[in-house]
């Protein structure tokens, strides 16, 4: 018996299996679901497979940090429900094993006045989505940000901060999962009646009865390789910060109000459980899937993006939006005059290039940024497709709900 060339060894039983349930991604979402399944089936074995040399080295080590409310969701949505609960279980979580956090509440601040209606939207949509939410005028912004000015704002209570790499690796650690790092995944052999074998490219074969799928950046390339057809690409939007120099001038966490046609939340600031405050981030295409600067190009990976009808959809209704992503890129000076409309102390001095993040944004072929987490399965497999933010805040619920599926799946096969 065979995969393709690969030698399979069997047993009286059948396939000699490394493990029930095989994990591709050591990401926070990755890590939680290999951590939901072994509490929730004890003796299941898991391992999960991360090509970085540790655990949480993209998405989930290159954010705000920020331990999100769940105001900004769609009520009834995945991401609405799943950040709430979310939310609250990553500070028990932290609190548990002594995972450094802080519950600071944020502002959500009105700079013009074509921004007051969704303002007054987003306290609707936090009430019922079940956010207590303050209502403030101009002149109480100043109790909780005295240098930020605006005509309205909100305060959010429940929001916070973490270190989502420090949770990352509790996961890692009390999973008890066998998680091997160095390992990028380069073949998947999936045989419905069989199971999975996964080649890396150092040549080592992991034969699973069940494949997970929480490649962030590369989960559709992982889902092809699968035989799955995911119907939708990666488009990656790099996000870049700035450290400001004078965090004196924050408290907490201040945050625009976002335009409802872009699931990005715009520039904000954040006071980090360091201390520090990060202003950033904006939103521009990547050149790669891990494109953290302009210099880092992948002509194959560039390639795949500008194929996918979604991207030219993406840049012929958006392209006034992205020009003024892209200037505030390639300017300093620019990035600064969206700061002051929050922060109108700060200079182009006070901004200090920082570590850039790259959002794995799911697109549609018809141009449709996935709004939501999108989760879907295959024979002998689950993929998570779309988990950009808030997905490290609600990624003990996530990975419960793909622990679910993939035992599920297992039960059944």
């Amino acid at each position: 018996m065979h995969y393709r060339g690969w030698e399979v060894v069997q047993v009286l039983s059948g396939i000699a299996y490394d493990c029930d349930v095989l994990v591709i991604g050591g990401g926070i979402v990755g890590l939680s679901t290999a951590y939901a399944i072994t509490r929730g089936a004890p003796g299941t074995r898991v391992v999960v497979l991360e090509k970085e040399a540790g655990p949480a080295r993209h998405q989930t080590g290159r954010n705000s940090g920020v331990i999100h409310s769940g105001i900004y969701y769609r009520p009834g949505s995945l991401k609405a429900r799943y950040a709430v609960r979310g939310a609250a279980e990553m500070v028990k979580f932290c609190a548990e094993y002594g995972i450094a956090h802080a519950v600071t509440g944020k502002l959500i601040v009105a700079t013009e006045r074509s921004e007051l209606p969704r303002l007054h939207g987003l306290v609707q949509r936090g009430r019922e989505n079940g956010i207590p939410v303050r209502e403030l005028g101009g002149a109480q912004i100043a109790e909780y940000e005295p240098e930020v000015v605006g005509l309205a704002a909100i305060h959010v209570g429940t929001t916070g901060v973490c270190d989502f790499v420090g949770v990352a690796r509790q996961l890692a650690e009390s999973s008890g999962a066998e998680i091997r790092y160095g390992a990028e995944v380069r073949r998947i052999d999936r045989r419905p009646e069989l199971g999975v074998a996964v080649q890396t490219v150092a040549g080592d074969v992991v034969r699973a009865r069940v494949l997970v799928n929480c490649a962030g950046l590369h989960c559709d390339e992982i889902a092809r390789l699968t035989g799955d057809e995911p119907g939708m690409r990666i488009v990656p939007f790099r996000g870049e910060y700035y450290s400001l120099a004078r965090p004196e001038l924050v408290r907490g966490l201040v945050y625009p109000v976002p335009d409802p046609a872009f699931p990005f939340l715009g520039v904000h600031l954040t006071r980090g459980i360091d201390g520090g405050v990060h202003i950033g981030p904006n939103a521009v295409p990547a050149l790669a899937r891990e494109g953290y600067d302009w210099g880092t190009v992948r002509p194959r990976e560039l390639g795949a993006t500008l194929a996918w009808p979604g991207s030219w959809q993406i840049a012929r209704r958006h392209w006034r939006y992205g020009t003024g992503e892209l200037r505030r890129s390639v300017s300093r000076r620019a990035f600064t005059t969206a700061v002051r409309r929050l922060l109108p102390a700060v200079t182009p001095d006070d901004l200090v290039p920082s570590a850039a993040g790259v959002r794995a944004q799911a697109v549609l072929r018809d141009g449709t940024l996935v709004d939501d987490f999108l989760i879907r399965e295959g024979a002998r497999a689950v993929h998570v497709l779309n988990a950009p933010s808030p997905a490290a805040t609600a990624s003990l619920p996530i990975g419960r709900e793909v622990a679910r599926r993939a035992l599920e799946t297992l039960r059944s096969a």
